[in-house]
């Protein structure tokens, strides 16, 4: 029950409702059939189906902690033999789910599994108690904790065994694709060494323009995104009294910093055929290749917004099975590349 003097000011169906003291409730109020995707899912240190997790905090004054994915090896780690790391950030539309969430553990144990990288995925914070750049602010934190692990100000036991610093990659699915934008762009800023970011797969990035696309308004809206969905969550995420042109979500626009000057590493952009985001993603990659970047483009054909997240999906239909194995494939070379 809530109190008569507690009132609803916003709601995203099924997903969240914010009230007028400032308090969220992010309880699943959606198909019953499908919360099991936002259940949490608890750390284990013992391998299971080949991998092992556990949560540790990479800063004690905010309490920042990342949840690993290490892979199991056959021989103890080498230094000839030493993982990649991908550095994930979720999506959510910056207000919703956590690293711990189902639908992130499946994907991303199967892609430590396929890849054989160490993930390293960041529990970032959420708007609207926390507005943009918080979830930014967020990863360029655990991007700076690893390169202490590289330097050996700190210790983590997985990663200081198995890691190669110097390959690490960003990944991020939906609002997380955004977040991988941002954060290499700062750590182009900075001496990283000996870490070395190698590159960045933004997956479905949220780039959105204040005015709409053609593509939100002609392509199918998805459980995973509608545009309810993208205009509510933006609105509680951006700086108050800003629009969707805002840097965050429009990299490519007169508010962002022009890309020319950005010290990127290597990108590779996956994107959806069927994506309400797909003309502002594509203005993206365009203005990429413009500014001289390197920059790759996976479309899976005939897929929605993060298809690859949707385990429903994934166990019933083949196509999206199929898609999602060229995703992770494309993923795979990309790091074997570089």
């Amino acid at each position: 029950m809530v109190p008569e003097n507690k009132k609803l000011v916003e709601e995203v169906s099924g997903w969240l409702r914010v009230f007028n003291d400032g308090s969220v409730d992010r309880t699943w109020t959606g198909p019953p059939e499908v919360k099991f995707m936002s259940e949490p899912v608890a750390p284990h240190k013992e391998f299971v189906n080949g991998v092992a997790t556990e949560d540790v905090i990479v800063d004690e004054p905010s309490g920042l902690r990342v949840r690993i994915y290490l892979p199991e090896q056959k021989q103890e780690g080498h230094d000839d033999n030493k993982l990649p790391i991908i550095l994930h950030f979720h999506g959510g539309g910056f207000c919703i789910s956590q690293a711990d969430w189902y639908m992130y553990y499946h994907i991303y144990t199967k892609l430590a599994r396929a890849t054989n990288t160490i993930v390293v995925s960041v529990y970032q914070r959420l708007a609207p108690e926390h507005r943009l750049p918080a979830a930014i602010d967020d990863g360029y934190t655990a991007l700076l904790w690893l390169r202490k692990l590289a330097r050996g100000e700190q210790n983590e036991p997985w990663l200081l065994s198995y890691a190669d610093f110097s390959r690490v990659f960003l990944i991020g699915d939906s609002s997380g694709g955004n977040i991988v934008h941002h954060v290499a762009a700062r750590a182009g800023t900075v001496d990283l060494s000996p870490l070395r970011l190698a590159g960045g797969i933004p997956i479905h990035p949220g780039f959105v323009r204040a005015e709409r696309s053609k593509s939100e308004l002609e392509q199918p809206e998805s459980p995973f995104l509608t545009l309810d969905m993208v205009d509510k969550f933006l609105g509680l995420a951006i700086p108050v009294g800003s629009t969707k042109d805002h840097s965050v979500t429009c990299p490519m626009g007169p508010g962002a910093p022009l890309l020319d000057g950005l010290k990127l590493p290597p990108f590779l952009l996956c994107i959806a055929s069927k994506d309400l985001f797909i003309d502002t993603e594509m203005e993206y990659f365009e203005a990429m290749k413009k500014a001289n970047k390197d920059v790759e483009l996976l479309i899976n054909k005939g897929m929605t917004h993060s298809f690859y997240l949707n385990k429903v999906a994934l166990d019933m239909d083949p196509e999206t099975a199929s898609e999602t194995e060229i995703l992770i494939t494309r993923i795979k070379e990309f790091i074997k590349n570089h």
